[in-house]
């Protein structure tokens, strides 16, 4: 991919790229999917999820028709990074952009999901991102975004070989999310044994709701890190953002964490509540906080046969059947985790369950991580392709 004698030009966003504001009835008009937010993948292009028009209660934002070949942006929160490539035809809310190529003679449709892709697109965009609660950003703010364009010959290799990225990150999803439902058939498999010996959670462990969060707990000589419900995912623990606040001895002699303790969401939407995860010692001195409970396993029960049960009523949608539910929340607290049921057969069987369940999860994790490194390597390839010809023929030289 020799491109160091072809000339490249820096070029206006806006002068390039317009914003569709085709308006639509979706029900009159016959649209079959709607792409609302949460559709929206971060750092992925392809929609592979999306709702019903017909059924759905949508609000009067969602007039915004996109069509394949558009690109879809959502202008709040930028920070999450949600770019993605039309493949059929819908409608979104308004605070999503559409936007195509307003001149394919210079700027192909292939190539500009990938401008909008890169990381100095996504700094643009934040760096003029307003309000603090949930920050967007303006189309005008946008337009003003400056960027190296590489000729339409050169736009077409780099767009072939990016697509191919994204050709193979979609085949690795594909494989992870068929790894995901055989780990939850497992899940459901495993425990269905009508002859295995029945307890309340609160006598196979502890159940304990983690140190409330107050404006007198920011200062302190015991600052320590905690867990928040941000940080706890399915069978997983995002600890990129982990908070600090002062939990003096007594404190945490009560919250603090030890390695196999199972942590699960108190409030929640009503999808997530109850959403578990073990910890493992990732991080010294680490306490919990109450939008967690934390179970602590018995000396008859394995932690990870309670983690799996525990996701398995997740999953199942045992835990959202019997949360509390406020207007936008669910909860599950102390007391009714406390007195659901939980099976506890002998050590042996539960050791053959947990034998099962972490050969699933070792497939899954793997397939997740050859995903991530798919996903990093088309982002630093992207990254470093639209610096500039000299940038790109380096790239292409190591790939």
């Amino acid at each position: 991919m020799n491109m160091q004698q072809e000339a490249w030009r820096t070029v206006r966003f806006g002068s390039l790229v317009r914003q569709v504001k085709e308006t639509t009835d979706p029900m009159a008009d016959g649209l079959e999917r709607f792409v609302a937010g949460e559709h929206m993948d971060s750092r992925q292009l392809h929609i592979s999820r999306w709702g019903e028009v017909k059924g759905s209660s949508l609000g009067p934002a969602f007039h915004r028709r996109f069509r394949p070949g558009q690109v879809l942006y959502g202008s709040r929160r930028t920070y999450l990074r949600k770019v993605s490539y039309a493949e059929f035809d819908g409608v979104c809310a308004n605070t999503t952009f559409v936007v195509e190529s307003a001149e394919p003679g210079e700027l192909l449709p292939d190539f500009l999901p990938f401008v909008m892709t890169a990381d100095p697109f996504h700094r643009h965009s934040e760096s003029w991102s307003r309000g603090s609660v949930n920050p967007y950003v303006n189309w005008p703010d946008i337009a003003k975004y400056e960027f190296p364009l590489p000729p339409l010959s050169a736009q077409r290799r780099i767009a072939d070989l990016l697509w191919s990225f994204e050709r193979a990150a979609r085949a690795k999803a594909a494989a992870l999310e068929a790894a995901q439902q055989a780990e939850l058939a497992a899940l459901a498999e495993l425990y269905d044994e009508p002859e295995w010996p029945v307890r309340r959670v609160d006598e196979a462990g502890e159940v304990q709701l983690g140190m409330k969060r107050e404006p007198k707990v920011h200062e302190g000589t015991d600052l320590r890190p905690y867990l928040r419900v941000a940080n706890v995912g399915d069978d997983e623990l995002f600890l990129d953002d982990v908070l600090e606040m002062n939990f003096p001895p007594t404190a945490f002699a009560k919250y603090a964490l030890r390695p196999k303790d199972v942590l699960l969401n108190e409030g929640q939407s009503l999808e997530y509540v109850g959403r578990a995860a073990m910890y493992r010692g990732e991080i010294d001195d680490c306490c919990f906080q109450m939008t967690l409970l934390r179970f602590r396993a018995g000396s008859d029960v394995l932690p990870e046969f309670a983690l799996g049960w525990f996701r398995r009523c997740q999953r199942l949608g045992a835990f959202a059947r019997v949360a509390k539910r406020t207007t936008s929340m669910a909860h599950l607290p102390a007391g009714l985790l406390s007195a659901q049921p939980i099976p506890v057969p002998p050590l042996s069987v539960q050791r053959r369950v947990v034998e099962r369940l972490e050969a699933a999860r070792e497939l899954r994790t793997t397939l997740s991580e050859d995903l991530t490194q798919t996903r990093n390597l088309m982002q630093r390839t992207l990254n470093v392709l639209l610096q500039g010809p000299d940038a790109s023929a380096d790239a292409a030289t190591a790939a």
